[in-house]
């Protein structure tokens, strides 16, 4: 049986159901140094053409991102990051009504890009980036994800250390959930990420794979594992397009621990795998 706890993630005018089956966060890196697909949906027409794709494909929410986050990544203008990401995000509400998350760290992008359609402001840094932010989500009902990053994405991998990895992070994470609640986001449409490969040794981010039960206890959670480097390190796959086993393989994993939601490249494996598992652990098609 999974662990899963059921939520109900209020996301602006609509409600998610978490917890009765792992969802699907498709990503659309519109960005030219992304880790894995950098530069493969810089042009608009090419990263609309994704997002319907993955769609098609059987995702539940699109991830669209305009600055890259990999470990060594140098900040972007908030200029070019809405011009990445706000059109691309219209076009695609012109076809689809899929919940469309915005990944940034800035409150000016997430404004425009929640009044361009989307739903969800997905923020590396837990609100910590921009002062603005929670009251950016406040008054916009946005539905939120909080990650745990340690330092920025220029030194994240700086030798991270920790004395107890998971229950260090989760004090962080209460901590940011009562500093956005203390600020007007309900907390209804808070999720938690550990922040797997943010400021973590290869160690650290099993201890967190495993602990996922633990961090559902508090809000919903959301996993970002796909094709990151410790799936080529423990596979010895220097390539990211090389890790579409071992991506699915944590997917599996984190579905059966509990994770609500899953942000992944290869979407309609992950589908596959997310119902294979879950019928496993519902018995139920």
């Amino acid at each position: 049986m999974s662990s899963r706890l059921c939520y109900n993630w209020k996301c602006k005018d609509r409600t998610l159901e978490l917890g009765r089956r792992t969802l699907v966060m498709g990503i659309l890196n519109v960005t030219p140094d992304s880790f894995s697909d950098g530069g493969d949906f810089s042009d608009p027409s090419a990263a609309v053409e994704r997002a319907l794709e993955m769609v098609q494909q059987g995702a539940d929410i699109i991830d669209i991102g305009g600055e890259s986050t990999r470990p060594g990544a140098e900040p972007v203008s908030v200029a070019e990051e809405i011009n990445r990401t706000v059109p691309i995000i219209g076009k695609i509400r012109e076809h689809s009504d899929i919940p469309i998350s915005i990944d940034t760290m800035k409150s000016t992008v997430a404004f425009q890009a929640l009044e361009a359609g989307a739903d969800i402001i997905n923020d590396v840094s837990a609100f910590e980036a921009d002062p603005n932010m929670a009251e950016t989500a406040s008054e916009t009902r946005a539905g939120v994800v909080l990650m745990h990053m340690k330092g920025s994405p220029k030194t994240m991998q700086n030798d991270p250390t920790y004395g107890n990895a998971a229950a260090e992070i989760l004090q962080y994470l209460q901590g940011r959930i009562d500093y956005a609640v203390a600020r007007g986001v309900e907390k209804n449409a808070i999720a938690i990420d550990p922040g797997i490969g943010f400021g973590k040794t290869l160690e650290h981010n099993l201890v967190l794979l495993r602990d996922i039960p633990m961090f559902g206890k508090t809000a919903p959670v959301l996993i970002g594992a796909s094709r990151k480097s410790l799936i080529g390190k423990i596979l010895n796959r220097e390539d990211p397009a090389l890790r579409l086993a071992g991506s699915l393989g944590i997917a599996g994993w984190s579905a059966q621990r509990g994770a609500h939601i899953l942000r992944v490249h290869d979407v309609i494996d992950t589908c596959d795998v997310c119902r294979i598992v879950d019928t496993l652990c519902d018995g139920e098609l």
